[in-house]
């Protein structure tokens, strides 16, 4: 698509879509006009109109201008299109400290509360861009490095929440980017700021552009370009945080807004500034009185629907990246003799049975001390501890398994069933089924979760078949699905259904309710796809060849790469079952078997499977005991040490 004139396109357009948006407003102002001039007696129509509705038209515009206008900032500085206070995690930075200081201090408001925004903004900023300076800030490793940051503050967030629920609803709804106003409060309050930091960003136009010229032609101009670069970062990171701070996390419109505008002709720096914020403001507005339209109430969030919208946004541009396809670096570890290779997985396994026993046998008393479960309570506590860990165990080998499968077939180390969006995909056939049968058996439960995942397996191959499987294809393609997955599921969760209370739990990853039926099936489904794997093993170790080799050697590549796409969602769907879609088990398994020096896939996929059931055994286990006689559960717990982990890899990648 060639841009139009940016003299008259990108004003057009930003009018057009304000236009849209208030014309939207009018509407549902047109029922409560005649209640405006009301001035006696109580009119219900006359309070909803002044304290209600015109509130929050005015924050929606507010808001949406201040994250359009930090979205262009960050994609000029980071000469990166995909950059926005969602995608690199700033906004959870943010909701996760003020989910943390409202729980220590309900009564937080006004400054200080958007201090608090703003210090959980700069510390995410700070770890993505301490990663990314490694990489050049290539947009792939900001992109990904500012997922993994919002996975973790999500899960972090998610703790707190889940060990308060005496405020989880009101806590959630906020956080999925509510609009909801009860008086101008906030938009009086949030105008002046806004306003200022603008005024900062106009001021700072033409460092802007004399950073677009690149590192050493800003300098030679005498341009300080740390100190420059510094300084409006902060003013995108100070923008996010106040709206993270006013009405929670409203995604993609950071993304959205300055691509529309520059698509529609806007190439200099101060057109982008002016038109990217109307745009934006009026794509909030008319995205939240559609939501009021469609879904009356106000028990949808508006950020999840923007969310929901900004998927397809974030995978349409993808085509914009380059990206090449690669196989799988070579092992720095040396490869091991089979002797050593045998003690191992002895290893492994002795210390995989060796945990499962302690976390079924140690623990906390009923009076919280550590102590050996006596023989007297074998009858009384084996039959809660036992399925936990046995469902654990199998959710840990499908999940180190089903990650080694798609690395290797994506040829693409950062692979794993969270990261690719799989897990989401999952976990929306779950809540499909939830909503669709009043009481779903584990039979339909994996049915639905079987078939989500397939589904998000089969669009990001389609996706990524042009870029020969491009590494960076792949995961941005799953980032974009994941996005647009978990936003659906916030929406049916926020909608006030008990069902929708329920999903989220079970999101959580708790092995809490599991029971022996559901202990022996997810054993059972690790042992059959274990024994999977293993017959596949031949197949792994020639598509590591390359296309063109595997198919000299007899290997038939589209339907041995359906297969396993296959097995890899049937696998992905048991796991999520039981531990959520939030695990990173299915990326930290088959990193720390290669770290063994373990090549071959037939004892990769053992090394894998032990480590992943180890892992989630332990996590469990933690998850029991560290927060007694609270309970944390599992799939949070792997993820906040998953998470980390993943980071260092990412710092360490080439």
């Amino acid at each position: 698509m060639k841009p139009q004139n940016s003299c008259f396109g990108a004003p057009a357009l930003a009018a057009l879509l304000l236009f849209s948006g208030l014309s939207l407003a009018v509407l549902d102002l047109l029922p409560a006009l005649p209640h405006l001039e009301a001035t006696g007696g109580y009119d219900a129509q006359h309070l909803l109109l002044l304290y209600s509705t015109l509130p929050r038209m005015a924050t929606a515009l507010i808001t949406g201008a201040a994250l359009a206008l930090s979205g262009t900032i960050l994609q000029q500085v980071l000469r990166n299109p995909l950059a926005s206070p969602t995608t690199l995690g700033v906004s959870a930075g943010a909701n996760l400290a003020l989910v943390s200081v409202m729980l220590a201090f309900p009564s937080l408001t006004g400054w200080g509360r958007d201090a608090v925004a703003l210090g959980g903004s700069a510390a995410a900023a700070l770890a993505i861009f301490s990663i990314s300076a490694r990489h050049g800030f290539s947009p792939f490793s900001l992109i990904l490095s500012g997922m993994i940051i919002g996975l973790w503050c999500g899960a972090a967030a998610a703790i707190l929440i889940l060990m308060n629920d005496q405020y989880l609803s009101g806590i959630f709804i906020w956080g999925a980017g509510s609009l909801s106003q009860q008086s101008w409060v906030i938009p009086l309050s949030l105008l002046p700021k806004v306003a200022l930091l603008a005024a900062l960003a106009l001021f700072a136009t033409r460092p802007l552009a004399l950073s677009q010229l690149g590192d050493a032609g800003a300098t030679s101009l005498g341009l300080p370009v740390k100190w420059t670069r510094g300084f409006i970062l902060a003013i995108a990171i100070a923008l996010s945080a106040l709206v993270t701070s006013a009405v929670g996390v409203i995604g993609f419109i950071g993304l959205v807004a300055p691509q529309i505008v520059r698509l529609a002709g806007a190439r200099r720096i101060l057109s982008q500034l002016i038109w990217s914020p109307v745009a934006g403001a009026g794509l909030l507005l008319l995205t939240d009185e559609a939501i009021k339209l469609l879904a009356p109430g106000d028990f949808v969030p508006t950020g999840a629907v923007t969310a929901l919208l900004g998927g397809p946004i974030l995978i349409a541009l993808l085509p914009r990246l380059a990206t090449a396809s690669r196989t799988l670096p070579a092992m720095a570890s040396p490869r091991l003799a089979i002797s050593n290779r045998t003690a191992s997985l002895a290893l492994l396994l002795v210390s995989v049975v060796a945990l499962a026993v302690a976390a079924i046998f140690f623990g906390r008393a009923p009076d919280g001390a550590w102590a050996w479960l006596p023989a007297a309570s074998w009858d009384e506590i084996l039959p809660l501890r036992l399925p936990r860990v046995v469902a654990a165990f199998g959710a840990g080998t499908v999940l180190g398994v089903t990650g080694l499968i798609l690395q290797r077939l994506t040829g693409n180390e950062m692979a794993s069933p969270e990261v690719l969006g799989v897990s989401a995909g999952a976990t929306l056939g779950v809540a499909a089924a939830m909503f669709a049968f009043a009481a779903p058996g584990l039979p339909v439960q994996l049915a639905f979760a079987g078939g989500g995942a397939l589904a998000v397996l089969l669009l990001i191959f389609l996706l990524s078949v042009r870029s020969g499987f491009g590494p960076n294809r792949v995961l941005l393609a799953g980032i974009g699905f994941g996005a647009m997955l978990d936003a659906g599921i916030g929406v049916l969760a926020a909608t006030g259904d008990p069902r929708g209370l329920a999903l989220i739990r079970w999101m959580a990853g708790s092995t809490y309710f599991v029971d022996n039926a559901v202990a022996a099936s997810a054993l059972s489904i690790a042992l059959a796809c274990l024994i999977a794997a293993f017959l596949a093993s031949r197949w792994l170790a020639l598509l590591q060849l390359g296309p063109e080799a595997a198919s000299e050697l007899g290997l038939r590549i589209v339907p041995t790469r359906a297969a396993l796409f296959g097995l890899s969602a049937i696998m992905t769907a048991a796991a999520t079952l039981v531990v959520g879609p939030l695990s990173f088990i299915g990326l930290m398994a088959p990193h720390l078997a290669h770290g063994l020096g373990l090549r071959r896939p037939s004892t990769q996929l053992l090394a894998a499977a032990l480590i992943g059931a180890t892992m989630l055994v332990i996590a469990d286990w933690a998850g029991r005991m560290l927060a007694f006689p609270y309970q944390v559960p599992a799939g949070l717990i792997s993820a906040l040490v998953g998470a980390p982990m993943l980071l260092i890899v990412l710092r360490r990648r080439p």
